[in-house]
């Protein structure tokens, strides 16, 4: 395993990076269908097809999710990743026609310094099929890439992040985030991760916690109250789920954005996450999922600081430094 999202069977990652823009967007592609729902907490939300993803509504699959900046220009995207699709034949059967089913969350990044004097049309279509394009199985990058690459927290540079983890009976799940949390992911103006008790072999830095907690630690600390943020992501599993239990999977993850982020789900914040199933190994029973939603909650928190951790700086003036400027010593 590679800790990442790919680490699921039949999953595939691709990122379209701009930094000059300072965005991105990616795309998260499934072999076949997959069972899929997610759940929107966050107080300023911005997505495409996010209703469908009810569990009382009709469609039971998708076959891809869309991470991408750019606010609402960003929505964009998901018609590139659709194009893809519709290319190689795939989508929902509508008589004769397909219709790719892509669900999408966007985040605000277009206060970061990069060059968003784009003209008439937003880029993010192109960028949408490019990251569509490059998805691949197997390693891919974490930090200031795709939907990423303009992230940021109330203290240092965000980015994308990944993780994932195995129940005792076999079945695999995996987050991967693109944090841009109106609140911070480490503790007070320190280097300590909130999520630092679920850290896995020293994935973001092995520092653990401060050794006290000070008052000045819990702080209110985000960004100005004018920006709205978002973190949004994708949590997968390779087990057998129903709709509504996927739907459970994902507000399992948001516990894990809430122990990864102080505060998340504010007003300003539009977090999303969706889930999907891809049904490879049936699940014995209520005990088995009680543990896939317990670590979906792991694998989202620690999937958060990574990404932080993992980020670079825009080459912009006055970028937010990011984690490894001000820390990595």
């Amino acid at each position: 395993m590679l800790n990442l999202l790919t680490d699921i069977e039949g999953v595939a990652v691709g990122h379209a990076t701009d930094l000059v823009l300072g965005s991105g967007v990616t795309a998260i592609i499934f072999d076949e269908p997959a069972i899929a729902s997610g759940s929107v907490l966050g107080g300023a939300p911005g997505g495409r097809d996010t209703v469908l993803l009810d569990p009382s509504m009709t469609v039971q699959t998708v076959d891809a999710f869309v991470l991408s900046g750019g606010s609402a220009f960003g929505l964009d995207a998901a018609g590139g990743v659709q194009a893809g699709l519709r290319q190689i034949g795939r989508g929902f059967p509508v008589g004769s026609a397909k219709v790719p089913i892509v669900p999408q969350a966007i985040l605000m990044d277009l206060l970061n310094g990069g060059d968003k004097h784009w003209g008439l049309h937003s880029p993010y279509r192109d960028m949408g099929y490019d990251a569509f394009k490059a998805a691949g199985k197997g390693a891919f990058a974490l930090g200031t890439v795709g939907a990423g690459t303009g992230a940021s927290t109330a203290t240092v540079k965000g980015g994308i992040g990944s993780a994932s983890a195995m129940t005792s009976s076999g079945h695999r799940i995996a987050a991967l985030l693109a944090v841009n949390a109106m609140g911070a992911a480490t503790v007070g103006d320190g280097p300590h991760f909130w999520a630092a008790p679920f850290e896995q072999n020293g994935e973001f830095g092995g520092l653990g916690l401060p050794q006290a907690f000070t008052e000045d630690h819990a702080a209110l600390r985000m960004k100005g109250v004018k920006l709205k943020a978002t973190t949004i992501g994708v949590i997968v599993t390779d087990a057998f789920l129903t709709k509504a239990q996927a739907h459970r999977l994902s507000i399992m993850a948001h516990d894990g954005l809430a122990r990864a982020v102080l505060p998340t789900h504010l007003p300003g914040d539009g977090d999303t996450i969706f889930s999907a199933a891809t049904g490879a190994k049936p699940l014995d029973d209520m005990t088995a999922f009680a543990e896939l939603c317990h670590l979906a909650t792991l694998v989202t928190a620690r999937a958060i600081a990574r990404g932080v951790y993992e980020a670079t700086a825009l080459p912009v003036p006055n970028a937010q430094a990011a984690w490894r400027d001000r820390f990595d010593s």
